[in-house]
């Protein structure tokens, strides 16, 4: 067994079935609705947490693990584990972060290194992926972590296109006025991470021109015959999500091209009809 432990918080929304198969622990965030807490993936799945948003007029609140939890499962890891490398999503948008430093200095036995993704959802799962692949073959964290700072110095493009002004304008990113001009023009705005923030990339009109202005900066960066890693992501958009993972694969004929999704935490930010799409060359 490897003496080092990956964990991952739930928005990195890697299947249950690939953290089994690659040890992965994940611990939970959670979502709010109406004062009931329910920790993401495990209590909330996605289609229950937007049938939920539909029906609600506030949108739910977000929190991340406690750190009593986090000192839990880092107890719990010390049995079997001298050392663990988490992977967070960006501090910028959540205090998991922080909470994990802390877990990690009140708890002896074991040393936590904790990575700032600085980003989240499939961008994040590909750091999870690699400190994995690394700890199975003997890494140290320290090893593992230095692996993780040039993949993100190397940089991992990431665009989210948001469908739905109105959840923006619920969610408070948008004023009324705003909200008004967007509608009528057709407005699509193109999202990315920016300092640890999701901060605007583009404004463009319509939902085809912000797809292909995405595919456009994938030109840019890869060629059709690279190896890299593409993922899609939706939120309850999978045929479109296919249909796009699809023109892609017929694109960039080596790479691996997979779909993932926007869970509850991160779709409270973007809302339902959200599509990003990111890529790391191999």
């Amino acid at each position: 067994m490897s003496k080092v432990a990956v964990i991952t918080d739930s928005t990195s929304y890697i299947p249950e079935h690939i953290r089994s198969e690659k040890n992965i622990v994940m611990i939970p965030l959670n979502v709010i609705f109406n004062n009931e807490t329910y920790k993401e993936e495990a209590e909330i799945k996605v289609d229950d947490f937007y049938e939920m948003v539909s029906r609600e007029e506030k949108l739910p609140k977000t929190s991340q693990p406690a750190i009593g939890e986090l000192v839990e499962l880092l107890e719990e890891l010390s049995k079997n584990y001298d050392e663990a490398v988490m992977i967070t999503l960006s501090s910028g948008i959540s205090g998991t972060y922080q909470s994990a430093v802390a877990a990690g200095e009140m708890v002896e036995g074991i040393k936590l290194h904790v990575f700032d993704s600085e980003i989240s959802c499939s961008p994040q799962a590909f750091y999870v992926l690699k400190a994995a692949k690394l700890a199975s073959k003997g890494s140290k964290g320290y090893d593992i972590m230095n692996e993780l700072l040039q993949m993100k110095n190397n940089g991992i493009p990431a665009y989210f296109l948001v469908d739905d002004l109105n959840h923006l304008h619920r969610g408070g990113r948008l004023n009324t006025a705003q909200l008004f001009v967007g509608n009528l023009l057709q407005i699509k705005p193109i999202l990315h991470f920016e300092n640890k923030m999701i901060v605007p990339f583009e404004k463009v009109r319509t939902k085809k021109k912000a797809l292909k202005r995405i595919f456009n900066l994938m030109d840019e960066d890869l060629k059709t015959d690279d190896r890299a890693t593409i993922s899609v992501i939706h939120a309850q958009r999978e045929d479109d999500a296919i249909e796009i993972a699809e023109e892609l694969r017929g694109k960039f004929v080596n790479a691996d091209v997979s779909i993932s999704y926007f869970g509850p935490v991160i779709g409270t930010h973007l809302g339902e009809g959200s599509l990003g799409i990111t890529w790391i060359k191999e």
